[in-house]
């Protein structure tokens, strides 16, 4: 048991979630939060949207209150974290009981490799409770919104969400890209689509407090990110009119980090969290926004074969968390090197090289991250990367298409941790469907359609 865990939540007994509100000026709506410690140690994050390009944005009061609330809870966690307090006391609302344990099961769920890292023993029923005001009204009713059958589609700069613009981007005149905190690759990965006209671009800013604790040795890791993009994906329907939100999130995201266990770094992305956050929306928020990741069906290395049709955007996607900010590839990390095995057997050396100027499976410093990804390790890596047969699948094709003294550095050591075991032939990989989604017929149409036209190029 983790002695800081124990020490914390005796020291900070309750966490507060005091205040919320919103504003506009210059066409930029701000959603403020006010998070507190036992009014000790205050919080004050805030989200800021350009409405620029919406000049008739219009926004009535029980909606904002009930958007913006969902929004505070679903921020709240990065916060409460530090300290892990037993108590969130909510002073604006009270939730019944069966919201109550949906956000404990998203945070329980979603905190699950913050846990694990930080060697924190503790249980669903356990972990937290939630107390109200005694002055707190009534929860926000739900409310219904007038929108067109048109997609938003959330962009993170990586491959996936290139495959879904690459799609859907262009199946509608009144298709919005969504950006939570705009950088390089988002940005040219949007104008490669021809959608920098009609972005909502949303500037999401971490109170500096809280990264002051996180230097003080208060208690730090993941959180999950995808459940609180979910909800800004609900204000971006309400702002835009389109009533489809259209996620990326593939098949893969459903395999535990930690094998044997439910501790999935990519639980928000899951589509456990999609039936789950489907039906909360539609029952507490509006029954009206159809929110589904168009992915689903499909796996990393189909992804990868249809990414690979996308010349257009090979020089704009960037999938490395550690160059992010540069808009590089840092070809170190296990993002970089799973990205490079995915897409290896589809696209020439000479591409591949000047995607990421460099060959990674001639990296000898690579051979641990390797073995996570392939399975030989104990964990996979703490990143949003594929299941493990996928990557071996990739790997084995890989090995058969290569002379066998030309074998690469990486390709020699899988053939050595691996020898003797088979792996499913890509050809089956490619011919996969998952049935577990949220796609209407139409949508599940176009993209069978668009997934046998590169089946035919590639088989």
């Amino acid at each position: 048991m983790n002695k800081k865990f124990e020490q914390l939540r005796k020291h900070y007994p309750v966490f507060t979630f005091e205040d919320l509100g919103w504003d506009m000026k210059d066409k930029i709506l701000t959603l403020r939060f006010h998070f507190h410690l036992d009014n000790q140690i205050h919080f004050y994050p805030e989200h800021a949207i350009d409405l620029k390009g919406f000049p008739n944005v219009e926004f009535e009061e029980e909606m904002m209150k009930n958007l913006v609330f969902h929004l505070g809870m679903a921020e709240l966690v990065s916060y409460w974290k530090a300290t892990c307090s037993p108590v969130v006391y909510i002073k604006s609302f009270r939730m019944n009981t069966i919201q109550a344990n949906w956000w404990k099961k998203l945070y329980y769920h979603g905190l699950g490799e913050f846990f694990y890292l930080n060697q924190i023993e503790t249980s669903l029923h356990e972990f937290m409770s939630f107390s109200y005001d005694k002055w707190a009204r009534s929860f926000p009713m739900p409310f219904r919104l007038n929108l067109k059958d048109d997609f938003i589609i959330p962009v993170g700069g990586g491959k996936d969400s290139v495959v879904t613009l690459s799609i859907l981007g262009a199946t509608s005149p009144s298709t919005y890209a969504l950006v939570v905190n705009q950088r390089e690759a988002t940005r040219q990965c949007i104008k490669a689509a021809g959608l920098q006209k009609r972005v909502l671009e949303v500037k999401r800013t971490i109170h500096p407090t809280l990264l002051e604790l996180n230097e003080k040795g208060f208690l730090n890791g993941h959180t999950p990110f995808s459940s609180l993009l979910a909800f800004v994906s609900l204000m971006a329907s309400a702002i835009t009119g389109n009533r489809n939100i259209a996620l990326s999130n593939e098949s893969s995201a459903n395999e535990a980090t930690i094998p044997g266990t439910d501790i999935n770094h990519q639980y928000s992305k899951s589509y456990e969290f999609e039936q789950d956050f489907r039906w909360y929306a539609s029952k507490f928020i509006c029954p009206d926004i159809n929110y589904f990741s168009f992915l689903r069906p499909l796996n990393e290395l189909q992804i990868a074969a249809l990414f690979s049709k996308n010349q257009e955007y090979f020089n704009a996607f960037k999938s490395c968390n550690v160059g992010s900010k540069t808009d590089t590839w840092c070809c170190n990390c296990s993002k970089c090197l799973f990205t490079f095995i995915m897409l290896s057997p589809f696209l020439e050396k000479s591409v591949m090289k000047q995607i990421f100027s460099e060959d990674l499976l001639e990296k000898e410093n690579l051979k641990p991250v390797l073995e996570q990804l392939a399975g030989a390790a104990k964990e996979k890596p703490f990143e949003c990367v594929g299941t493990i047969n996928e990557v071996n699948s990739a790997l084995g094709h890989l090995c058969k298409n290569y002379p066998e003294n030309e074998l690469p550095a990486l390709l020699q050591h899988f053939r050595k941790i691996t020898a003797g075991i088979s792996f499913t032939p890509i050809k089956k990989e490619l011919e996969y469907w998952n049935v577990f989604h949220s796609l209407s017929a139409d949508l599940e149409k176009i993209l069978k359609d668009r997934l046998k036209m590169v089946q035919q190029q590639i088989l």
